[in-house]
């Protein structure tokens, strides 16, 4: 019987997915759009800077905020102080493309959704999503420019000052709810949205995380930021019963635990709470992985709370730390969309954050060097 279960699998396979693949084998459940994400693209402007500028602009060594009028003036004054190095941004899609990095083959595994405007910035984004082999499905507008991020980089600290713009804009009525756009949102199996994105479409997050618990099909969060724990978290809890795997690192956890009154600051026992917190599909526990930087990671799955050591890494050898979160999530979706045991996926994600912080912005080589 065994032997005739592939003949049986490949016929299932469409005429598109066989000619993906001619030589290299491709496992029926990696098809085209498996993976979704919709989240908040933006244009990252990084550069090293020295702690006066961020005095000026009382930022953080490490955060995530949001523009506001006091920042307007830090995205001329970082290009025209510093060197600047732009790079195609957002976390969603960050880590949307480091899942199809690890994947490589079929392309367009990855599927994203999210607002730009039709300006130059949202033609280099269109452009290096489509050399990252994702299908990137923009709402354009012409009310608002491409949003951009501000990465202010001390050390191995990067504070990121988000100018929304754009990724504001997005319309769950003007581009989710259109036909051929939800088609895209059906084929998946693994879905995941950052944090970030609750301050700009709720609606259009609980669509696709109900569509995800009624099929039980994998919803995947990210805590993202303090400031979403905080501010957002009406928001958040809203969505919250859908979460099948929450990520987030020790800050936020932190954040979301103080928020939550689960009064502790020990991450295992953030983990278990956050693991407890009421979900509609009961068929599926919830997983929380949560990441401390170069200290160990740890995964809460039913009552048991595992850690998993990071790679070692020689401190000169750390570039840039901004994405490394982003790479870590990508890493371990790429692990869950193929199906592999969680571990496999820790083990991807830490793989993926290590290739990442050698490197400035969220890029990588050709190919991952991953078994």
């Amino acid at each position: 019987m065994a032997s005739e279960e592939p003949k049986a699998k490949k016929q299932k396979l469409s005429k598109e997915e066989k000619k993906e693949s001619p030589t290299k084998k491709t496992p029926a459940e990696l098809s085209p759009n498996s993976l979704f994400g919709m989240g908040n693209p933006l244009l990252d402007i990084s550069a090293v800077v020295d702690k006066d500028f961020l005095d000026k602009y009382t930022l953080k060594p490490n955060d995530q905020i949001l523009a506001e009028d006091k920042h307007k003036a830090l995205f001329e004054e970082i290009v025209k102080k510093f060197k600047v190095e732009y790079h195609a941004g957002g976390a969603t899609q960050n880590s949307i493309k480091l899942a199809q990095w690890m994947i490589q083959e079929p392309h367009n595994v990855g599927t994203f959704f999210g607002c730009i405007g039709k300006d130059k910035f949202g033609e280099i984004l269109k452009q290096k999503a489509e050399d990252a082999h994702i299908d990137a499905h923009y709402y354009e507008q012409d009310e608002e420019p491409t949003g951009t991020c501000a990465a202010c980089i001390t050390g191995d600290n990067r504070s990121l000052v988000a100018n929304l713009a754009a990724a504001n804009c997005y319309k769950k009525d003007k581009h989710l709810d259109l036909e051929e756009n939800w088609k895209l949102v059906e084929k998946a199996k693994v879905y995941y949205i950052a944090g970030f994105f609750l301050t700009v479409s709720l609606e259009s997050i609980l669509k696709v995380a109900k569509h995800a618990s009624e099929n039980n099909k994998l919803f995947c969060l990210n805590l993202s930021a303090p400031f979403i724990c905080q501010f957002f978290k009406d928001n958040l809890m809203q969505v919250m019963p859908y979460v099948d795997v929450l990520f987030g690192n020790e800050t936020e956890a932190a954040a979301f635990a103080k928020e939550q009154d689960f009064d502790t600051t020990d991450i295992k026992e953030i983990a278990k709470k956050a693991q407890a917190l009421p979900k509609v599909n009961t068929k599926r526990p919830r997983i929380v992985v949560l990441t401390q930087g170069k200290d160990e990671t740890t995964m809460a799955l039913h009552d048991k709370v595992q850690t998993f050591p990071v790679l070692k890494i020689d401190p000169k050898d750390i570039v840039d730390t901004n994405g490394a979160g982003d790479a870590f999530v990508g890493g371990f979706l790429s692990g869950l969309v193929q199906e592999k045991p969680l571990n496999q996926c820790v083990k991807a994600a830490h793989y993926a954050a290590n290739v990442i912080i050698r490197r400035a912005g969220c890029t990588f080589p050709e190919k991952p060097d991953f078994k």
